[in-house]
């Protein structure tokens, strides 16, 4: 379960036997939800929300910030994603201590 960012008390993640489409699982105080990241020829289209396993969602305020984050690093995420999916690289966490 490769951690990719730290912001703020929430914790981005992907699970090591993921599936497309790219997405990211984040977490904070006990809740959880994936934003996957739908792209067409490189560009950004969209971010979806879903929910994810057996814990209740982000709440709202949570969920608008984690999407927030997932905007502004989409990039650095499916950069991650594909070295770690696609290159079998290791990837490291980034700890981001200014707010969006």
């Amino acid at each position: 379960m490769p951690k990719i960012f730290e912001y703020f008390g929430f914790i981005f993640f992907f699970y090591s036997n993921e599936h497309e489409p790219i997405h990211v699982h984040v977490i904070n105080n006990g809740r959880e939800s994936v934003f996957e990241i739908l792209m067409d020829n490189g560009v950004l289209k969209s971010i979806r929300m879903r929910t994810a396993g057996n814990m209740p969602p982000l709440d709202n305020k949570d969920a608008s910030i984690a999407e927030a984050f997932v905007k502004k690093y989409y990039k650095n995420i499916v950069e991650k994603w594909i070295n770690f999916f696609i290159y079998k690289k290791r990837i490291r966490s980034t700890k981001i201590t200014k707010k969006l």
